[in-house]
C-alpha cells in the first residue's frame, strides 16, 4: 500500500486556513477581509451550535466561484467590532443590553436589520428571530492596559465596542 502524497491539507501545524465559497457564509454579500465569518448550517446544526466561524482573511472576486480564505483556527485572537446587545423584542428590535466583561462569550449574530456595518458580532444567544446565534468565541484582554478597561461597553441602550476575540473555530 502506498502513502498518498496529497493526504496532508495543512502542514502549519494547528492553524486552519480555507478556502469558502462567498455563498456558504452568512454575510455573503460581500464578505470583507477583517470580518468575523459563519459557515451557514443545516437547522439541525444550527440548533446545537455546530459550525465552522472565523475571521476572514482574504477575497478573490475575479475569479468565479468567488471565494473568502477564513482562518478557522481554534483559539486564534482577532480584535473584532461587537454588540453589547443581551435580548431582542419582538424581531430584530434590540431590548436589552449589558456589560463587555473578559471571558463572555460571543456569537455571529445574522440579525441584519438591525446591524450597524462591520458589526456582525454580539453578547445575544439568539437573534432577532429567536434563533440560536452560532458561538463565535470569547472576549479576551489584548494586553495588560486592554485588561484595565475592562468592563465595556455599558449597559444603558445600544453600545458597539472593539474587543479582542478568543475564536472558538471549527
Amino acid at each position: 500500500m502506498a502513502v498518498r502524497t496529497t493526504y496532508e491539507c495543512s502542514s502549519e501545524g494547528a492553524v486552519r486556513h480555507w478556502e469558502i465559497p462567498w455563498t456558504r457564509l452568512s454575510n455573503s454579500v460581500a464578505p470583507t477581509p477583517t470580518q468575523p465569518a459563519y459557515v451557514v448550517t443545516p437547522a439541525a446544526e444550527r440548533a446545537l451550535r455546530h459550525g465552522a466561524t472565523g475571521t476572514i482573511l482574504t477575497t478573490d472576486i475575479l475569479h468565479p466561484p468567488s471565494v473568502a480564505v477564513v482562518d478557522f483556527t481554534r483559539g486564534a485572537v482577532y480584535k473584532h467590532n461587537l454588540r453589547n446587545v443581551l435580548t431582542y423584542g419582538g424581531g430584530p428590535a434590540e431590548a436589552s443590553w449589558g456589560a463587555v466583561n473578559i471571558g463572555d462569550p460571543v456569537y455571529y449574530d445574522d440579525t441584519a436589520a438591525t446591524m450597524p456595518a462591520d458589526y456582525f458580532l454580539s453578547t445575544s444567544p439568539l437573534n432577532g428571530a429567536g434563533l440560536l446565534n452560532m458561538l463565535f468565541g470569547f472576549v479576551v484582554a489584548s494586553d495588560p492596559a486592554d485588561a484595565a478597561a475592562f468592563p465595556k461597553a455599558g449597559a444603558a441602550g445600544v453600545s458597539l465596542t472593539n474587543v479582542a476575540v478568543m475564536q472558538r473555530g471549527a
